[in-house]
């Protein structure tokens, strides 16, 4: 009979069996506890040794810890491989020391398990052990932990098997992390019974980057699993419950396994397997369909800071049907810019042209009892407040909160404006009265303003969307606003020069 076994050495899918040591860093001569766990079908044989990261040579040395466990000898050195075999178990420790002093590098442990004659497995691994000339046996790298040191080199994420073999949303769409270093980045695989999934999540940011699971597009009451800097910029992983727009509840870190995370050249990447069931306000369980969820920001020691930016997938999704999946902009956020560019773009440019510069183009022309000129800019400027009154009514029904950043922010001022304009207007005094050149003076400045921090809140909205790599979409923009500034300009020199 030709035996069947998986080499999980060469796969990111984990095996029924873990690997965890108690402890993510190391020095010369510590002694650390190595635990190897079934989740459900005990194992009757096993085989643990410690390698150092990418080496075959077996280091350090292990003690026996369970009467049914043996010592052996391998390539010279004693001591240094530990085995069991014809017995049941879902649960055996072993103690392993490190070498006094000499060379050290990061290890990790290995071990083959056996599960029957025909059915075994090779090189399956704990995470990465660092060393780092300390000890820190507080930190667990298997359960209930919200905290990793960061490896010294990079953690290796890629589009490969996007859409064959998991599920992957990312921006700009269809970005690479492995050659892009402005790629946003996440992916899940889930295992072949559904109860593993592995996680990947790569993206630049100066604080945190973080994936969640949603029955909406709306955040609150969203399953979250965030990759952050600590005071020290070691890149911690957390497991987190949103209820809505506050600071998301910790959760103790779980069934959490395979743990990989970097922070280099500005961009933090981890990896994980998770057994612990996906948890919203609708259901608890891997099968079900979400919407993924992608935030990066600011942290502040450790503590999460308001997302700096965030996009959402389209549609819901099943994570164990492999598929790439687009980040398209809900419809009323389109339609809340569009309106924001039409009514500072285009029809309060038109009606702040006509009102400075194209009087003396219709003198004698009249319109609705006005002249023309008056009823184009009336008309056109009340089209401009009303599209922004609209588009701010869209935009905060959409969010149902205050989103944070300096967009909001503008775009409230820019609605408070707009909104005191026509009203001062309808409340002026006559042409003829000896205070009409203050109403002038403030109507026109007021004018000014509005134009300006308008222009600023569609380059910070458009700043907040816009994920391709050259930035094309504010390249854009910023050659509309500089046509429109040197027609104004082109305008008003003409003006003076036709009024001497």
């Amino acid at each position: 009979m030709t035996p069947r076994h998986r080499d999980f050495s060469a796969q990111q899918t984990a095996s029924p069996y873990l690997v965890i040591s108690d402890q993510t860093s190391y020095k010369g001569g510590d002694e650390i506890t190595v635990t190897l766990k079934a989740d459900s079908t005990p194992f009757r044989g096993f085989m643990l040794q410690a390698h150092e990261v990418g080496g075959s040579d077996p280091v350090g040395s292990f003690a026996v810890t369970d009467v049914q466990a043996q010592i052996l000898s391998c390539n010279g050195m004693p001591n240094s491989v530990t085995h069991t075999s014809n017995v049941d178990k879902t649960k055996i420790q072993g103690l392993w020391k490190a070498p006094p002093s000499g060379n050290l590098k990061d290890i990790e442990f290995r071990a083959t398990f056996v599960q029957t004659f025909s059915t075994y497995w090779l090189g399956v691994s704990s995470s990465r052990v660092i060393y780092s000339g300390r000890s820190d046996p507080t930190i667990s790298a298997g359960l209930n932990t919200t905290s990793r040191p960061t490896p010294p080199n990079s953690v290796a994420i890629s589009r490969g098997n996007c859409g064959s073999g998991k599920v992957c949303l990312s921006q700009p769409s269809g970005c690479d992390p492995a050659s892009d270093a402005n790629c946003y980045f996440m992916s899940a695989e889930t295992s072949s019974n559904s109860s593993d999934i592995h996680f990947e999540m790569s993206g630049p940011s100066e604080g945190y980057i973080a994936m969640g699971f949603s029955n909406d597009r709306m955040m609150g009451n969203d399953d979250i699993y965030i990759c952050g800097l600590d005071s020290t910029s070691a890149v911690q992983v957390q497991h987190a419950y949103s209820k809505g727009r506050f600071a998301p509840e910790i959760l103790p870190l779980g069934n959490i396994s395979n743990i990989q995370s970097s922070f280099l050249n500005g961009v933090i990447s981890c990896s994980f397997t998770s057994r612990n069931p996906i948890t919203t306000h609708r259901s608890a369980t891997v099968n079900s369909l979400y919407y993924l969820m992608f935030a990066y920001g600011p942290s502040n020691n450790g503590k999460i800071q308001f997302h700096r930016s965030t996009f959402v997938s389209e549609r819901e999704v099943d994570l164990s049907h492999p598929q790439t999946v687009s980040t398209n902009l809900p419809h009323i956020v389109k339609a809340h810019g569009a309106l924001m560019l039409i009514a500072w773009m285009t029809t309060g440019s038109l009606g702040m042209l006509i009102a400075r510069y194209l009087k003396a183009v219709t003198k004698g022309t009249v319109c609705c009892g006005k002249d023309l000129w008056f009823s184009a800019h009336v008309f056109l400027m009340s089209l401009s407040v009303a599209a922004t009154i609209i588009a701010f009514i869209l935009i905060f029904s959409h969010v149902r909160g205050w989103s944070g950043g300096a967009h909001p922010v503008l775009g409230c001022l820019v609605m408070i404006l707009a909104f005191i304009q026509p009203l001062a207007a309808v409340f002026r005094c006559g042409p003829d009265h000896s205070w009409r050149f203050i109403f002038n003076w403030a109507h026109a400045l007021n004018a000014v303003a509005i134009k300006f921090l308008a222009v600023a809140a569609i380059f910070t909205g458009l700043s907040i969307i816009d994920r391709t790599s050259d930035m094309w979409v504010l390249k854009v923009m910023g050659g509309f606003v500089g046509w429109e500034a040197l027609l104004y300009l082109l305008q008003e020199l003409h003006f003076r020069l036709s009024q001497k």
